[in-house]
């Protein structure tokens, strides 16, 4: 048997940088072109390559609505989508909705029914707002509350917030709920729906 000094260790390879892609972007009217690792989320181009922090990052899983932003003006939930994803695109953050001192409607109106108070969220309920009044598909407040669930305050300013969005998108208020005065029971539309029809709920 050989002993072990006879056996030579080889030495390793260098490890390989990690791939990189060029993109190009047009932020809040704004062209870029930036080189980003395959893996990088939008969230993390904007706030760490862009210095946009304006848009936050919550649980970095998709469930609070923090770091929504307008892709196209379609409502995105950045921490979850990649950038190289994007390239080509145009990207709206809460730093874009204002036209210099001329805040967004939904700006102005989050601040006549003080739709915030630690103003963490409010980032991603303002973009998810611009998004759902393009989209128009709220009819009542109602559905303004279920097509904003998606984006969570954990202050609680909820009441206000559907107000504010409401006044834009459906007109003055203020607005009432169908839900809220008809459910018996705490829960979601459908629960309620089904205690306004005289079901049992689930």
């Amino acid at each position: 048997m050989l002993p072990r000094s006879a056996f030579r260790r080889l030495p390793m390879p260098p490890p390989a940088p990690p791939s990189r892609h060029a993109i190009r972007l047009r932020v809040n009217g704004t062209p870029h072109e930036l080189e980003v690792e395959s893996w990088t989320a939008l969230l993390d181009l904007l706030r760490d390559h862009l210095d946009l922090t304006g848009t936050k990052k919550g649980c970095d899983h998709g469930q609070c609505g923090a770091c929504t932003v307008l892709v196209d003006g379609v409502r995105v939930l950045s921490c979850l989508s990649l950038a190289v994803m994007h390239d080509g695109r145009e990207v709206t953050t809460v730093e874009g909705l204002a036209h210099g001192d001329q805040l967004h409607p939904l700006q102005e109106a989050f601040m006549q029914h003080d739709a915030f108070q630690c103003g963490y969220c409010t980032p991603g309920q303002l973009c998810s707002a611009v998004g759902l009044a393009s989209e128009g598909h709220a009819k009542s407040l109602d559905d303004v509350r279920e097509l904003m669930s998606g984006n969570l305050c954990r202050c609680g300013a909820y009441a206000q917030i559907a107000q504010a969005v409401a006044q834009v998108v459906l007109g003055p208020g203020p607005h009432a709920s169908e839900v809220a005065r008809s459910a018996w029971i705490a829960g979601t539309t459908v629960n309620a729906r089904g205690a306004r029809a005289g079901e049992e709920p689930a």
